[in-house]
């Protein structure tokens, strides 16, 4: 084992230092229960779960993988107050100190969460989020006004969504704070600005991602009723896809995001933007085929991987393989979009022209991007297939199946290893494996060497 610094001048690389940490971890501190609340819950495609377990005042990273997850009766979600059962260690390629998780068990719902589906359930029952009560969003917007931080992404990216796809329309910002203990009613506030000046369309109210804790505002009462007052239809976006809040239910429309909202309100080039949906939707599900037969063979190899495989570098490397995935996923990701932002350039030229036969010409050029586009994902999809089953490769050559198959057994006796003869005694039944099966046998006598 690395052994810590002394006084000496005594360099290690950062691969060595990170491996003494994870060992001291793992070897000093063991298992460990934790009480803690779920949050930034995701399932990778290898069934590993990641997610971060938090209190009032810290967190930590944690994941659990396949093999213990598969033996819950139940998958945690967003916001979940549970009991945790785990081992510290620390995942060498980025020096994360993190919980590998080994049992998880509900310990009553988050605080936050609690309180959210208690407004929920009741501005539900006062008829807040029936659809009749809903105003219609216009056709066509001329002027659109945004509540939202002047300094947030949020602001940013409705600008920039709106400066490409609509020029023309106007834009009133109606500065907020959209965080903190206050920010509901300053959020309050600029609703009421904006119906009694009426100078836009549309309102857009939102912000961009954060924790619970950061969004928390948008799930104000008085903010709800604000919303459903307001005589100006109103698009809700707060935070990611993912995030959603007491004010996206009660709004007229919500948008997954600011930029979507931006969307919603520009639909000069509805046409074009659909043709570029269904393309987008046809190729994830070319990706997520793909990646799913990657996934299907790299379970198949895994399952044949014992007991006494290389704990560590196995979590490793499946880590790993999570990052590829994800990677590939974000690439992909950008592609398509630097696409969409040609198409869409392309659209406004066809708005502007009209000719049919240039209107033709256009449609072309966009089976030839969207060929070169496939070629590009084919090639990807080759390389990382290839690097898949190279790991697959080495999953195989640390297998104990191999040295079973060349006439070696391994015995047990009460779930160990039976490594001398001093482990059991005369009547204990013992369990050999096979490299195509195994003995179940007892012990009538016991011989020295």
């Amino acid at each position: 084992m690395l052994k810590p610094p002394s006084n000496s001048r005594q360099i290690y690389s950062v691969t060595k230092l990170n491996r003494y940490v994870k060992s001291l971890l793992e070897a000093e501190v063991g298992n460990v229960w934790l009480s803690a609340e779920i949050s930034n819950f995701t399932a990778a495609a290898s069934g590993h779960w990641y997610f971060t377990l938090k209190d009032s005042k810290a967190q930590i990273k944690s994941a659990m993988f396949r093999g213990a997850n598969a033996r819950l009766k139940y998958r945690p979600k967003e916001g979940d107050k549970v009991l945790v059962r785990g081992n510290l260690s620390l995942y060498e390629p980025r020096g994360d100190y993190q919980l590998i998780a080994d049992y998880m068990e509900l310990d009553g719902s988050g605080d936050l969460q609690a309180a959210f589906e208690a407004l929920k359930a009741k501005l539900n029952s006062l008829g807040l989020f029936a659809a009749e009560r809903k105003r219609q969003i216009p056709d066509i917007v001329n002027t659109v006004g945004v509540v939202t931080s002047a300094t947030g992404a949020a602001l940013h990216d409705i600008l920039t969504v709106l400066r490409r796809r609509s020029p023309a329309t106007k834009v009133i910002v109606y500065p907020t704070q959209v965080q903190g203990v206050e920010a509901h009613q300053h959020i309050i506030n600029a609703i009421t600005v904006a119906n009694r000046r009426s100078e836009v369309d549309v309102l857009i109210v939102g912000r961009g991602g954060g924790s619970i804790e950061d969004l928390w505002c948008f799930n104000h009462e008085q903010l709800a009723y604000a919303i459903a007052e307001s005589t100006l239809p109103i698009i809700s976006a707060v935070g990611h896809e993912v995030d959603i809040t007491i004010a996206d239910y009660v709004a007229d429309l919500r948008a997954p995001t600011p930029s979507a909202a931006a969307e919603v309100v520009s639909r000069d080039v509805r046409h074009q933007l659909q043709a570029i949906d269904t393309l987008h939707r046809a190729l994830r599900q070319h990706m997520r085929r793909h990646l799913e037969q990657a996934a299907y063979r790299l379970k198949t190899a895994a399952n044949g991987v014992q007991r006494n495989h290389p704990q560590s570098k196995l979590i490793t490397q499946s880590q790993r393989l999570d990052e590829i995935a994800a990677r590939l996923a974000n690439a992909v990701k950008r592609q398509n979009n630097q696409t969409q932002q040609y198409l869409s350039q392309l659209a406004q030229r066809l708005i502007r022209v009209s000719p049919k036969r240039e209107i033709y010409q256009h449609q072309q050029r966009l089976g030839q991007v969207h060929m070169r586009l496939q070629s590009v994902v084919v090639h990807r999809l080759q390389k990382h297939r290839q690097r898949l089953a190279e790991q697959a490769g080495l999953l195989q050559s640390l297998s104990p199946l191999a040295t079973l198959s060349r006439g070696y057994s391994i015995t047990q006796s009460n779930c160990e290893v039976v490594v001398s003869s001093k482990q059991v005694q005369i009547g204990d039944e013992i369990r050999t494996q096979l490299h195509d099966g195994a003995l179940v046998s007892q012990v009538t006598e016991i011989g020295k060497s």
